[in-house]
């Protein structure tokens, strides 16, 4: 199979869409992100995989900390702000939990400190153990086939 068809087999599976961040030398730095996921309870894990080419890798593996932010259905351009699909510049305010940048308004922020990591393939995936979550009220922004949707209920 040739990896066109790779990526729209994994298409296929609907996700939420978050911002991972983190911080260095006091500056915030985000990426978006739809390859997370919870581990364990406990203790209280969850997992991002970060691609070796992105910016972030380099980040997260010096900071050794990150936070995800998993965004509303009225985030979509926070999103491509982070995906690099916005190419005006833009200041984004953060709010800060335990000394690390969040996404304002998102449906949930969980904190973490870098666990383990493992490298796979062209990935690194980090285990992070949560420190902290703030969650609010509303709808998931889902991605599928590629596109940005709204999940209904």
């Amino acid at each position: 199979m040739d990896d066109r068809a790779f990526r729209n087999a994994m298409g296929k599976f609907a996700t939420g869409v978050t911002v991972i961040t983190t911080v260095l030398e006091d500056e915030a730095h985000g990426m978006t992100a739809n390859a997370f996921m919870s581990v364990s309870l406990n203790p209280r894990l969850v997992l991002i995989s970060i691609g070796e080419k992105a910016k972030m890798l380099d980040k997260i593996n010096e900071s050794g900390k990150f936070a995800v932010n998993i965004l509303s259905d009225d985030q979509k351009d926070l999103s491509m702000h982070f995906a690099g699909q916005i190419k005006e510049k833009r200041q984004i305010e953060f709010d800060w939990i335990n000394e690390l940048p969040v996404i304002k308004n998102a449906l949930t922020n969980i904190v973490c400190k870098v666990h383990s990591k493992q490298i796979v393939g062209d990935h690194t995936l980090f285990i992070g153990e949560v420190t902290d979550i703030v969650t609010c009220e509303g709808a998931p922004l889902a991605f599928y086939e590629g596109k940005y949707s709204k999940v209904f209920s």
